[in-house]
């Protein structure tokens, strides 16, 4: 685990997401793993909406520093797409970085959106 980069921490008391990973704040778990957790989203935007973060503080991917962490994200994303059924008619997976990205919770967090067909441009 890089903890070299002043930026990141372990928990952030004001973050919803380390609140969630804490299980300070109740959400639907669908997946763990050493560095992650999966949940459902409350606002979905497809039949299955799900998020996953990393269970320390990383506001972005910008500030991200250890790959280990990362992949253990995309990883999680696979596994719990297996979970739901939806690994073989497929699914995407989003990253949004920075205001401009459309990042609204600055906890890095992956989006798995499936269930539904998928289209091109997204947005």
């Amino acid at each position: 685990m890089c903890l070299t980069h002043i930026r990141v921490s372990f928990v952030t008391d004001s973050c919803l997401f380390c609140r969630i990973a804490s299980g300070e704040i109740p959400a639907t778990l669908v997946g763990q793993n050493e560095h992650a957790v999966a949940f459902r989203d409350i606002h979905p935007q497809a039949p299955v909406h799900l998020l996953v973060i990393p269970r320390r503080h990383v506001a972005s991917l910008a500030e991200a520093t250890d790959a280990v962490e990362v992949g253990a994200l995309c990883l999680l994303a696979a596994e719990v797409a297996r979970q739901e059924g939806v690994a073989e008619t497929g699914y995407r997976v989003v990253m949004n970085t920075g205001a401009d990205g459309g990042q609204t919770v600055s906890h890095l967090h992956l989006h798995l959106l499936a269930g539904r067909r998928m289209t091109w441009p997204p947005g």
